[in-house]
């Protein structure tokens, strides 16, 4: 990796795997040689549009001398035991978010990686894109002075509304923390730092959900996970935020995360996409635009999984081991009604330079 072509398998190839397949696929550093599902002939569908790739079991795939990343697309229950499995036979992995299920299976993950002198990344890989990283070089530039304090929050009535195989989200490994977190945690360590300690509580609205669409249209499913949770993080830095994620509404008008300072305040888009416009407000001023100055344009999901396999740690491992235990210990926290502090920490990624934003498109260095 980092010099030559890379050779990535992917495990998994769900709903999500063709944003993945969409941006891959159009980048000269990476080649798709295998795939691997537990649906084999949607392997083998896979497989037959893409020249060269093959369909194998994932026993096939991890034992590949072609691959050199494992890109984990699976289930996030299955997150661990594929990312040990590949790590096992010493490929690097790079998975969907969140690392493992839970805060231990992540930990054992990166240390098996260690161990094996792999690599290991991560998403979400949006945090790279125009949006969050102008915020985040407005924020670096002292467009507000010094940060104090932000809130990011995300509502919605549930996925099982559209997604037609809803089941993981209400499973442990799921909820709306663990699923769309990743995006606001991750977004909120890239502006503030690292998290020191978390104060969490939560609900759960109620225990069966209902199916709404595809062909289980009606099903009721189990409900086995908080379904609202609002936290507050303690910043290294000495800002504090607040988070809201919540199954648990039906909609917001809040911005997804506005970053507030002593000469000014921020509001960031969306980080579960990769642009959006990035608005500042200086002491004595008014709402303006912000030009992009920083991150990767035109970006899709699989952008993090390139600059990875380029040799860069911008949706590395050790960040999304942090950004996990950030979410675990804020539903520990929910559950004991205490404060909890963190035993990982993090430096924040350098930041994505503008004059680098078509690199992803771009042959191997």
């Amino acid at each position: 990796m980092g010099g030559a072509v890379t050779g990535v398998g992917i495990v998994g190839l769900g709903v999500i795997s063709e944003q993945y397949l969409s941006t891959l696929l159009a980048a000269p550093a990476v080649r798709i040689v295998a795939v691997a599902d537990l649906d084999a002939d949607r392997a083998r569908a896979v497989a037959d549009r893409i020249p060269g790739c093959r369909a194998l079991s994932s026993a096939q795939l991890f034992e590949d001398p072609d691959v050199d990343v494992v890109l984990n697309l699976t289930v996030p229950g299955a997150h661990a035991e594929v990312a040990l499995a590949a790590i096992a036979r010493g490929k690097a992995v790079y998975g969907e978010k969140p690392l493992a299920a839970t805060f231990d299976e992540a930990r054992a993950v990166m240390d098996a990686a260690d161990a094996a002198g792999v690599r290991i990344g991560a998403a979400p890989d949006t945090v790279l894109g125009t949006g969050l990283q102008t915020a985040r070089a407005a924020i670096d530039g002292g467009a507000i002075g010094s940060p104090t304090s932000a809130a990011a929050m995300w509502v919605s009535a549930g996925h099982e509304a559209w997604h037609p195989h809803p089941d993981f989200y209400y499973r442990v490994g799921g909820g709306p923390l663990l699923d769309m977190g990743p995006y606001y945690v991750t977004a909120l360590v890239q502006l503030l730092g690292p998290v020191e300690a978390v104060s969490g509580a939560a609900s759960r609205s109620r225990d069966e959900r209902v199916i709404g669409s595809g062909p289980r249209a009606g099903e009721s499913i189990p409900v086995e996970v908080d379904t609202h949770l609002t936290g507050i993080l303690h910043h290294r830095s000495g800002a504090i935020s607040t988070v809201t994620m919540s199954f648990d509404g039906v909609r917001s008008v809040a911005s997804p995360i506005e970053v507030h300072g002593t000469e000014g305040s921020l509001v960031v888009p969306d980080p579960n996409g990769f642009a959006g416009e990035v608005r500042v407000h200086p002491r004595g001023g008014e709402w303006s635009a912000l030009e992009p100055s920083a991150g990767f344009k035109d970006s899709g999901r699989g952008v993090g999984l390139i600059d990875f396999a380029r040799g860069e740690a911008r949706a590395d491992g050790a960040m999304a081991l942090h950004v996990l235990e950030v979410m675990t210990a804020l539903a520990t926290s929910a559950r004991s009604g205490r404060r909890e502090s963190l035993s990982t920490t993090v430096s924040r990624p350098p930041l994505v330079p503008l004059t680098a934003a078509d690199v992803w498109r771009a042959g191997v260095a």
